[in-house]
């Protein structure tokens, strides 16, 4: 049973930490805005199953890439409180990362509804 507990408060934990990320970062408050949008352009043009799999997909990955990013600059900021060029290589590289999977969930989305607009 402690076991158990343990398990369930871990899940408070990661709830803690999307919760914080949703508050703090107007990045991620960008990246939900387009998942509201596309949803509603998913209904409206009925995408098929396969496809809502491929946008719910390219939904989380480019919220946690969002994710990632918010904690490494956190971190980074955390012990490096002053400049440092690799520090700021880091968090060069973390939020490159989060926009190689936003590109990635662009072109995945045109891919799907440009047929459907067009």
């Amino acid at each position: 049973m402690k076991e158990l507990k343990k398990r369930l408060k871990s899940f408070v934990y990661a709830f803690k930490g999307i919760g914080s990320l949703l508050k703090k970062e107007h990045n991620a408050w960008i990246h939900c805005t387009a998942i509201v949008v596309v949803t509603i352009a998913g209904f409206y043009y009925g995408i098929t199953p396969t496809e809502w799999c491929i946008v719910l997909l390219c939904f989380g990955m480019v919220l946690a890439a969002e994710a990632f990013n918010t904690a490494i600059e956190r971190l980074v900021n955390l012990v490096s409180p002053d400049f440092h060029p690799i520090a700021g290589d880091v968090k060069d590289v973390a939020a490159g990362a989060v926009l190689i999977c936003a590109i990635a969930a662009a072109l995945i989305g045109g891919i799907i509804f440009l047929p459907y607009i067009f």
